[in-house]
């Protein structure tokens, strides 16, 4: 028996043949050290101890990583490169204990199941008719970003020593796989990119993932030929027996296989469960096809991937995908990742050979920048975009690292290309973020329109709103507030519903690029079964509803920077007000449970940097029994608190496109100072002057002509309305104002109040000093609270008063005494109003 080479980490070098390996069957699970045992003997602890560290350098990589936003897979390579024979595997005790035989032959196969299971998931979402629906210049992009990389990476292996290919195959096949790992693209790596430089929702990011896509497909089929003729390297006869086997198989799958489960899908109802006994049947069909392709000299992922293909695509590939996605791409393909990375030891890679890779990497990358550029000018598309197109489909990612994992396992690549190509692998794909952010830097132009706000909107245009939603249960209650708005033909609404999905180390890898009616393409999670439910919600919505048109859009971001995107969507979509949903949600109890901190810290950057007026939506009950109904089966009561002021405006006007709604009953109460009431000299703050600067009225008599203005005109709108209810209260300070509030009868399923940011009235002194949500502003805050008497669902507005204003409000983290502060600064040229929380 041949001895063990010390460089174990490569599982082919060990079974080629010549190496026989030998384990004892009972060296599977330790007795433990008490025994006498040594736990490194033993595969399963050794396993263990493996993933454990292995997932821990990663984990610190992703945070070190994190600053220069880099995608996940620079880190899991990374971390194997360091724990491979170029890191902490050159001392060889430290090998030979941690990275010893019996573990790295079970991490390989766990590696290897990893990639099997993940290629069937990327059958199963990756959608066949794509290039038919993308366009010919998606299409025309995808194929000159590979065409002229495969012909440069051609030439350039030529060029490179001799000594790189493997000793099993000719210089054919090193040339093929050398210039296919240099075409392709990765998918969901260019997906993760976008999403950081926020080009996901822009026109350049929609061609880019489409593109890729397409790319994506093109890139397997040819690495399945590829895979094909190396295996007949030696006669002629074989490959075009694996070409008819390969064509036997696919025919089998698509008449024999797909048939049945689609039988499956269709036999299953709507609303149930699949039946676990079909989920694990067609499973065990991705091990069963990986074998047969295996066996047919093809390889195991081919076979998977192929299946995938034929499953349905609908429900059953949603509950397939929803029932593996987290295991395969949370543990096993890292686990692949790591592996290509311990076999990458770039101590094999010569001297001279690191002057090599240099030219490989700007000249491969060069030639699709090219490629792309010029069928960009050939589409209009303007250059410097058509450049920062080539720049991110050089991403790579897992289809790379998988054709020189192949090359290697069948040895047209030697240790020394294998590890220069990975080196080429990582540093592309590292520099493409720092690089386009550079490069590709849009001008942020002020999209000009007048109608940011519901008042400056005319009821007879069509008003564009947009809902955004984080989890399908933001839906009902969002839903019936559109539907109490009361869209018609005669006042149409556009709704742009937004899907907010974080971006996480896995959320780019589920990424599919769809069709989207009347709006393009739209990106959405891959993750379908959230996705579907929201947008078939929507779709419903507006089926049954005149006047409304839906447009769905999804927002792939980190929530710290989620604002932008909001924004910016708003702002190119002219888009007159956001609704978001609270960042707490009732209980069974009734109290009120945060759902996700960082809802609440989007919420307040949106307020402060959205080019329109921005609605809170507390949800107590809403979308249950007060459901809005029409007049003929009940009714539903609202109710408008007005103080005055900007925000409390934008309320009412909000309110009023409801007057026309059978089923709503409306009460607008406001409250007047009375004769003992403190006069503050500082009231209101009102709108822009046009000339880049704020005017500060000391004086009320501005303020109470706009808000007369406006309550005039809602009284002349329901003169003759039944439906309407006006009320006046008079109140001298925030205890009457609050006494007033709590006397109102429990009959009222939604609250529409102003936020007020621009009062310091003496109606609500002493109301905000223990003030909790301050976004709300103060009766929002006291509504919301689960101490208030009612559960009744509340939607605070913000009117939007011009881009100069900065306001700076001075609030604690925790329920204390707190004074709100405002500050007009005369700036010109000031970007969107800006929030500050800190402590007082």
């Amino acid at each position: 028996m041949a001895q063990l080479p010390h460089n174990s980490y490569d599982i082919n070098q060990l079974i080629d043949g010549k190496t026989v390996v030998c384990f004892a069957p009972e060296m599977l699970a330790s007795t433990g050290v008490w025994q006498g045992n040594n736990p490194f003997n033993y595969s399963v602890p050794t396993v263990i101890l493996q993933l454990a560290l292995a997932f821990s350098v990663n984990r610190i990589l992703i945070f070190a990583l994190k600053p220069l936003r880099q995608p996940r897979v620079i880190a899991d390579i990374i971390g194997g490169i360091l724990l491979g024979p170029s890191g902490l595997a050159r001392n060889i005790n430290f090998e030979a204990n941690i990275f010893s035989i019996q573990g790295m032959l079970v991490l390989d196969m766990l590696g290897s199941i990893g990639i099997l299971f993940y290629l069937f998931l990327v059958g199963v979402e990756m959608d066949i008719m794509l290039v038919r629906r993308t366009g010919k210049k998606s299409l025309m992009i995808a194929l000159c970003g590979m065409i002229l990389p495969f012909l440069v990476g051609a030439l350039g292996s030529l060029t490179m020593p001799g000594n790189h290919i493997g000793e099993a195959t000719s210089s054919r096949s090193f040339v093929v796989f050398i210039a296919l790992s240099q075409a392709v693209t990765s998918f969901p790596v260019l997906a993760q990119i976008l999403a950081e430089l926020k080009l996901l929702n822009s026109d350049l990011g929609k061609i880019a993932l489409s593109s890729a896509v397409i790319s994506d497909g093109f890139a397997w089929l040819l690495l399945a030929l590829a895979v094909t003729f190396t295996k007949g390297d030696s006669s002629s006869w074989v490959p075009l027996s694996v070409i008819l086997a390969n064509v036997a198989f696919v025919c089998f799958c698509i008449f024999v296989i797909r048939p049945a489960i689609c039988w499956v899908d269709r036999n299953t109802p709507e609303g149930e469960d699949f039946n676990e006994v079909h989920i694990i049947l067609i499973l065990t069909g991705v091990m069963i096809c990986g074998f047969i392709t295996a066996s047919i000299g093809t390889h195991a992922i081919i076979g998977a991937f192929v299946y995938g293909l034929i499953i349905p695509k609908g429900r059953l590939g949603s509950t397939i995908v929803e029932k593996l996605q987290d295991f395969v791409t949370g543990l096993l393909l890292p686990i692949f990742y790591v592996k290509s990375g311990f076999k990458t030891n770039l101590r094999t890679i010569e001297i001279p050979t690191w002057f090599f890779i240099f030219p490989i990497i700007f000249l491969a990358g060069a030639a699709k920048v090219g490629g792309i550029l010029l069928v960009s000018m050939f589409y209009q598309i303007p250059s410097h975009e058509g450049v920062t197109l080539g720049l991110v489909m050089n991403a790579k990612g897992l289809i790379e690292i998988v054709i020189l994992n192949m090359g290697k396992s069948m040895k047209v690549l030697n240790d020394q290309a294998f590890a220069v190509m990975m080196v080429v692998s990582i540093v592309t794909t590292a520099i493409i973020t720092p690089t386009v952010t550079a490069f590709h830097k849009p001008e942020r132009h002020f999209v000009s329109y007048k109608r940011r706000t519901i008042q400056r909107s005319k009821l007879e245009a069509e008003l564009r709103m947009m809902v955004c939603i984080h989890i399908p249960r933001n839906v009902p209650t969002m839903i019936n507030l559109l539907e109490a708005t009361h869209p018609s033909r005669k006042s149409p609404i556009c709704i742009y519903v937004v899907n907010l999905v974080e971006l996480t180390s896995r959320t780019s890898a589920m990424l599919i690029v769809h069709t989207a009616r009347q709006s393009g393409q739209a990106v959405l999670n891959r993750t379908r079964n959230q996705s579907d439910q929201i947008l078939s919600a929507f779709e419903n919505f507006e089926q049954y509803t005149g006047g409304v048109s839906i447009q769905p859009l999804t927002v792939v971001s980190p929530y710290p920077t989620m604002h932008e995107d909001i924004c910016n969507l708003a702002e190119n979509k002219h888009v007159a007000f956001i609704i978001l949903p609270f960042h707490k949600q009732l209980t069974v109890d009734g109290g009120m449970k945060v759902t996700n901190p960082a809802y609440r810290t989007m919420n307040q950057n949106v307020l402060a940097n959205a080019p329109c007026s921005v609605g809170i939506l507390v949800d107590k009950g809403f979308s249950g029994s007060t459901k809005v109904a029409s007049g003929a089966h009940g009714t539903s009561q609202i109710i408008v608190f007005f103080f005055g002021g900007p925000d409390d405006r934008e309320a009412l006007s909000y309110a009023k496109r409801m007057l026309e709604h059978p089923g709503i009953i409306l009460t607008v109460i406001r409250f007047v100072p009375g004769k003992h009431t403190f006069r503050s000299t500082f009231n209101h703050q009102e709108g822009s002057n046009g000339q880049g600067s704020l005017t500060v009225m000391t004086d009320t008599e501005r303020a109470r002509q706009l808000d007369e203005e406006v309550l005039n005109d809602f009284k002349s709108a329901t003169h003759n309305n039944g439906g309407v209810v006006y009320e006046e209260k008079v109140v001298n300070n925030g205890e009457e104002t609050l006494a007033a509030i709590r006397s109102i009868e429990k009959v009222h399923d939604l609250y529409i109040v102003g936020r007020c940011q621009y009062m310091d009235s003496p109606l609500m002194a002493g109301l905000n000093d223990w003030s909790e949500c301050p976004e709300l502003g103060t009766i929002g805050d006291i509504l919301a609270s689960p101490d208030f008497s009612f559960p009744v669902s509340v939607l605070v507005v913000q009117q939007y008063v011009g881009e100069n204003t900065q306001v700076e409000l001075v609030t604690p983290e925790t329920p204390s005494r707190q004074k709100d502060i405002f500050s007009i600064l005369n700036v010109h040229h000031r970007t969107p109003r800006q929030v500050k929380l800190g402590n007082s």
